[in-house]
């Protein structure tokens, strides 16, 4: 496994297989590598020849009054978990090689981005697709690799992809759980044992809102309102957004029917927790 920092040198070292047959996946992290992102490694290791892993702080992406200088890191131990899944590239590169002096561009897809996350965190989604078109365009891969509890990511992502004519394929990976339920996060680090305590509601609000639509449940407020019921008993937790809404497009709806994303975002003390349950082929519809 070969860690590169340089851009034109990850160029040189993946042109020798531009032109053949074998595949290139690809799975961009910030780093910090936990059991979700050892799915997403595992996936793309299995699927292509080649497997190219990039760590990266993306400064694009956080706000100004968010974590980017505490946003945990270490590269020492995630050098040694990707060398185990068999990974052959990481791109490690400084911010000064992303974003040179001067760099005045940017990518932003609209209306996907204004919905759940976009609406409290208004740059977030810029700085996300900006870079993501930075690493396609200087990986180049067949394959790319994101997972399940950034859903929002994911579908901006397939719309820039669309819009943009990127000739790749992408995957979503399911959510890796902890064995509360909790969606495991680099951002799990910042809650302290009362606060990881209570960080399970964010996982029994979706259950409650899936028994719910499985026994039945079709008006989308309703359940809502019975998941943000459950998370206001938690006395740590405050809602950011508790939504029922069409998986493609995000829009809100007012009746069930086919499928529905139900998604949270709840900040627990003063760290914010994201999560989600995509369920399908919803019975009697």
């Amino acid at each position: 496994m070969k860690v590169i920092h340089k851009i034109n040198e990850l160029r040189v070292e993946l042109a020798q297989y531009y032109h053949s047959e074998q595949s290139i996946g690809f799975v961009p992290t910030m780093g910090c590598l936990h059991q979700g992102h050892l799915k997403l490694m595992e996936n793309a290791v299995k699927e292509n020849d080649i497997v190219v892993l990039s760590i990266f702080v993306n400064p694009t992406q956080f706000g100004p009054e968010e974590d980017y200088e505490e946003y945990p890191r270490n590269f020492k131990k995630d050098f040694t978990k990707a060398r185990e899944t068999g990974v052959d590239y990481i791109f490690n590169p400084e911010v000064e090689e992303m974003y040179s002096e001067g760099y005045n561009t940017f990518v932003e897809v609209e209306k996907l981005t204004e919905k759940l996350c976009g609406a409290s965190r208004p740059e977030h989604f810029r700085g996300v697709t900006t870079v993501v078109t930075k690493l396609f365009n200087i990986v180049r891969p067949d394959i790319a690799y994101f997972g399940q509890k950034d859903f929002q990511q994911f579908v901006v992502i397939k719309r820039l992809v669309k819009d943009l004519n990127f000739p790749l394929k992408l995957e979503m990976v399911p959510i890796a759980r902890e064995d509360d339920g909790l969606a495991i996060s680099s951002r799990n680090k910042y809650l302290n044992k009362r606060e990881r305590e209570a960080a399970g509601v964010l996982y029994q609000a979706l259950q409650k809102g899936e028994n719910m639509i499985l026994k039945g449940e079709r008006n989308a407020y309703k359940v809502e309102e019975k998941m943000k019921d459950l998370i206001k008993d938690e006395e740590l937790a405050s809602i950011d957004y508790v939504k029922a809404v069409e998986p493609e497009t995000l829009e809100d709806i007012e009746k069930i029917s086919k499928e529905v994303l139900l998604a949270v975002a709840v900040f627990i003390g003063e760290t914010r927790l994201i999560d989600n349950f995509y369920i399908e082929e919803i019975a009697g519809n």
